[in-house]
């Protein structure tokens, strides 16, 4: 199978050079994992890595000065690797190697080692692959483990033992279940028995290192694949519990409620089809997340879960900092759109009106097309005409948005009067009563009492002053 044909000529021509000189070296070099895998299947790859036997720092130095637009090389001498970018592709260097794990960490003990080593130590069979790229047998591709057979049969194996395999690296289970889920390939039995058996043993590995394979998941073109893999295997009650929490249904006097778990990836599947935006996905995963705390059973009204947006919104920092994700506005972001993604909905089931729509753009800002996004993946319900009532409205609901931003600007909006206007109006220092007039002048323009203009505002807040006592100092 030449494969190298497959390869574009312009990455060819480095991937030449690269074998020239290793040659230059007496060494072995293999292009290996991702690349070939990737070459089988037809998918892109920027992230070239290659194995030699012997010093692969030592090739990546020699190899750079060789190519004309290589960036200076990155050595990681405590890794043994290297590596160098030219234009938006990444070439990493490695000596072979063997490893071998304690029972408490996931960190190897490394040593110089053959190929078929360094094959061996490879997370799955589809990874283990490898093409030589010296002159004298360019092209030929090594498959010690059928993983050309299992590219075919769209399966995850383990080269080795899965139950070695898992335990010595424990990430290497969040891995299968990220391949299978962006690849949408399946694991096989004897590998998913393992990792279920496995699944406590993630909780050595690092936070950054799941969260990195979790956000993987998440871009999937069908993150519930993921999910449902992580649940089912045990991990997903290490990783994120409070997801795994969703799953449940109960009953009272006949009546049930919905599984919050599966209703949540049907939501982000749905979400997904328009976006490949990492942090709305997000939003979705945590948008019902406060239900099971919220869950409440009356005689009248059924369950209900009341708040559960504002909890929710409440726990998303928790689970940021736990994970390990960006505490910055992305995690800002996520929590707005927990906290106000019942709101498109809740406008859809009512008439309209323009005060409404004004305070939902002046609450979601710039993030109000990301939140009708969201809102419109929560739809559901398998009642199809309740679905086509919901989606109708909203169709409407997406005119009115617009016609009230365009008439009122009320996309990020602040007041036409500021604090320092009402101070310097009525010569206040700083008090409470500053607040108050605020307050009211913008619920009188988001109520359509008064337009979104200085002039209006302003007499308006002599009113409002005028009612706390407050006049103009002449």
């Amino acid at each position: 199978m030449q494969l190298v044909n497959k390869i574009p000529e312009h990455i060819l021509s480095y991937i030449k050079e690269i074998g020239k000189e290793a040659d230059s070296l007496n060494l072995e070099a293999y292009l290996v994992g991702g690349i070939v895998r990737d070459l089988i299947l037809n998918r892109p790859c920027k992230d070239i890595d290659i194995v030699c036997i012997g010093s692969g720092i030592e090739l990546a130095k020699q190899s750079s000065f060789k190519i004309e637009s290589a960036s200076k090389v990155a050595i990681f001498k405590n890794f043994g690797t290297a590596q160098f970018t030219v234009q938006d592709l990444e070439f990493e260097f490695v000596g072979a190697r063997k490893e071998s794990y304690r029972q408490d960490s996931r960190k190897p003990i490394v040593e110089d080692g053959t190929l078929t080593d360094d094959q061996n130590r490879r997370d799955f069979t589809i990874n283990a692959l490898a093409i030589s790229i010296n002159k004298n047998n360019f092209g030929n591709l090594i498959d010690p483990f059928n993983g050309v057979e299992d590219l075919k049969k769209r399966t995850i194996k383990t080269p080795l033992d899965p139950d070695i395999t898992y335990s010595d690296d424990p990430l290497r289970m969040m891995r299968a279940i990220r391949f299978a889920s962006q690849l949408q390939f399946s694991i096989a039995e004897k590998s998913y028995e393992s990792i279920k058996k496995n699944a406590e043993r993630i909780k050595i590995v690092s936070m950054e290192r799941i969260a990195i394979e979790l956000n993987k998941i998440i871009l999937s073109p069908k993150p519930s694949i993921g999910f449902k893999l992580l649940y089912n295997s045990g991990l997903l009650h290490f990783v994120l519990p409070e997801l795994a929490k969703l799953q449940f249904v109960k009953e009272k006097n006949g009546v049930r409620h919905k599984d919050n778990f599966y209703h949540t990836l049907e939501v982000l599947d749905n979400l997904s089809k328009n976006t490949d935006d990492l942090w709305l996905r997000w939003s979705a995963i945590l948008h019902d997340i406060a239900k099971p705390p919220t869950q409440r059973f009356h005689e009248e009204h059924g369950w209900t879960f009341h708040g559960h947006e504002v909890v929710g919104a409440k726990m998303v920092p928790k689970i940021f900092k736990r994970l390990r994700l960006p505490l910055d506005g992305k995690m800002k972001y996520v929590q707005k759109l927990v906290a106000l993604h019942l709101r498109p909905i809740s406008l859809t089931k009512e008439n309209i009106t323009d005060s409404a729509v004004r305070r939902l753009l002046f609450d979601a800002g710039d993030d109000i097309d990301d939140l009708m996004l969201l809102a419109q993946a929560d739809i559901t319900s398998k009642n199809e005409r309740k679905v086509k009532r919901y989606l109708s409205n909203y169709e409407i609901l997406k005119v009115r948005l617009s016609e009230v931003e365009e008439s009122d600007k009320l996309r990020n909006w602040q007041p036409p009067i500021s604090g320092n206007t009402i101070m310097e109006t009525f010569q206040l220092k700083p008090c409470k009563e500053i607040g108050i007039i605020k307050n009211a002048i913008r619920e009188a323009i988001l109520d359509g009492e008064i337009p979104n203009e200085y002039e209006p505002a302003f007499e308006f807040m002599k009113n409002e002053a005028a009612k706390l006592g407050i006049s103009v100092e002449v």
